[in-house]
């Protein structure tokens, strides 16, 4: 049997993450989000993962970890978003299904909004640690969105490694 074959379109997509995730920082962001790229479109990526959506919240479904890194779906129905963070980690992400718009904010109590960028099926953000990068995901669509997220922290850290929310 063909070892190739047997391998799912997401194992592909994970193998190039840990490839990528070697890069040095701070290019590591950057790195990583161009190996989600090229599987954003692929209506195959998780197939046979559950990922079911929450009406409350956006939820995360975690699809592979790596040498200090995760890999999540994020699953956002009509209405859902982050809040308005930062990250104490590197993160790179692409939207899988559906429209996204990232909101940007600049330093300030509250922070003030700079802009906002439409993100589709395909498109990419990234960025490094630091309070510098300031924004919030939301689903302003009328449709369920599904975008792949990695950060530079083991999924168990998620809770307090990931974001520094700001409002």
């Amino acid at each position: 049997m063909n070892m190739i074959s047997t391998l799912t379109r997401l194992d592909t997509m994970l193998a190039e993450i840990r490839i990528a995730a070697r890069s040095p920082l701070p290019e590591r962001d950057g790195a990583v989000a161009a190996a989600i790229g090229p599987h954003l479109a692929d209506p195959e990526l998780l197939d046979g993962k559950e990922c079911p959506c929450n009406p409350d919240r956006y939820v995360r479904h975690l699809l592979g970890e790596g040498d200090g890194y995760a890999v999540v779906a994020l699953v956002w129905r009509p209405g859902q978003m982050s809040p308005v963070h930062s990250h104490h980690t590197w993160c790179a992400l692409g939207v899988h299904r559906g429209m996204l718009t990232e909101h940007f904010f600049a330093a300030g109590a509250p922070p003030k909004p700079t802009a906002a960028v439409l993100r589709g099926q395909g498109d990419l953000s990234h960025g490094p640690a630091g309070p510098e990068v300031i924004h919030r995901i939301a689903n302003c669509s009328a449709e369920i969105a599904v975008s792949i997220h990695v950060y530079g922290v083991p999924f168990a850290n998620f809770g307090d490694g990931v974001n520094l929310v700001l409002a």
